[in-house]
């Protein structure tokens, strides 16, 4: 019986492991930084025992209430992915399972490997909508990847769509993923009638070291992205200086920018509240969009999200607060869970890659609907 993580994406230490299912093991540390959360695994030579995987070192990491009614996720085949019962007792982590093959992987949430963002890049130019763009280079020397989804045309609004700052919060890839296939579909009205009236510009990873290497916040540097917008810089945060240049190049209407949250089990949106030009008019925009997304999809929701920034006292490292603040448009981060959705369970699967898709989807919808008053 062994356990190895030596793969894209891949994040743990094995203190101990025996025959029995006995199984103790320690998250590691995002490179040169202390945030760590994020898991990913596999077990081998394991079937048919009845295993009790320990993560000894949950109550250090950097969300430790996010473990509590928290589920990790499991795979046979790395395709379909499902919950698997774990218990938290404040110390540690108990994953149970009795896998049923000799491989089974366990992750924190479904992977979104690099293999898989290169095939969604192709995938998506194989439509005569989408050009691409190469931003640039990060500290590991991966390339930023930039679709430009419709045509030029004069009065055409800007609308950007950025994925990943934390390379942990995979659910937002698989949203980026939803929403290309909807918006690249030439007999989805919806789409063809944004593309009409707007140019996508899609960033489907923002941090593509910090995934590789199986880090939950950072990238190669230690440095925290979404926290870097205002002052970025090759050499520490490339990843945020070459999209922010491209983003100044264009200008833009709206900014959506997607995440995941560790606590909430709820699908939610942070606004830019707190900004110095913030005002009625973007309130009312902004609970416009929110409201549209409420009715499109019942996974989402307003009730529940994070506390409003004061009057003046955003963060404007923050990437939504400086761009809302910095082109004057709507822009917002989606956060989506971990766990399961509080108001819309599924007990097998809870909040998953499938789910994140169909939100995906209905974001198009929701941004349909506000397009003319943006």
């Amino acid at each position: 019986m062994t356990i190895s993580s030596n793969f894209d994406g891949g994040n743990i230490h094995c203190a101990s492991i025996n025959d029995s299912g006995e199984i103790k093991v320690k998250i590691k540390k995002d490179n040169k930084s202390d945030f760590h959360q994020w898991f990913y695994f596999k077990l081998s030579q394991a079937k048919d025992v009845s295993c009790e995987i320990e993560i000894i070192n949950a109550s250090e990491t950097s969300y430790s209430n996010a473990w509590h009614n928290y589920n990790a996720v499991a795979s046979y085949d790395r395709k379909t992915w499902f919950r698997v019962q774990s218990t938290y007792n404040d110390k540690t982590l108990i994953i149970s399972h009795k896998p049923l093959h000799d491989i089974v992987y366990y992750s924190y949430f479904t992977p979104y490997s690099q293999e898989m963002h290169n095939d969604l890049i192709s995938k998506s130019l194989m439509s005569d909508l989408v050009s691409y763009e190469n931003l640039g280079f990060t500290l590991d020397k991966r390339d930023m990847d930039l679709l430009k989804v419709g045509k030029d045309a004069k009065d055409k609004k800007i609308f950007w769509i950025i994925a990943r700052q934390h390379p942990g919060e995979t659910m937002a890839q698989w949203l980026i993923e939803g929403l290309l296939d909807s918006l690249l579909d030439k007999n989805n009205p919806v789409s063809k009638e944004l593309l009409k009236e707007a140019v996508f510009y899609i960033v489907p990873n923002m941090n593509p070291d910090g995934s590789f290497r199986g880090n939950l916040r950072t990238n190669a540097s230690g440095a925290n992205l979404n926290r870097e917008w205002l002052n970025p810089s090759m050499e520490k945060s490339p990843e945020v200086y070459l999209v922010r240049e491209k983003m100044k190049q264009t200008g833009m209407n709206f900014c959506l920018d997607v995440h995941g949250d560790e606590e909430l089990a709820y699908n939610f949106i942070a606004g830019s509240e707190g900004i110095p030009s913030w005002n009625e008019s973007k309130q009312n925009l902004l609970d416009f969009f929110q409201n549209a997304l409420c009715e499109v999809s019942p996974d989402f929701q307003t009730k529940i999200g994070y506390d409003k920034d004061e009057e003046g006292k955003a963060d404007l490292s923050i990437g939504t607060n400086y761009i809302a603040e910095e082109f004057n448009c709507l822009a917002m981060t989606l956060e989506m869970p971990f766990k399961d959705t509080q108001e819309s369970e599924n007990i097998e699967f809870g909040w998953s890659d499938k789910r994140s898709i169909e939100l995906g989807k209905a974001s198009l919808l929701a941004l349909y609907k506000t397009i003319n008053k943006l």
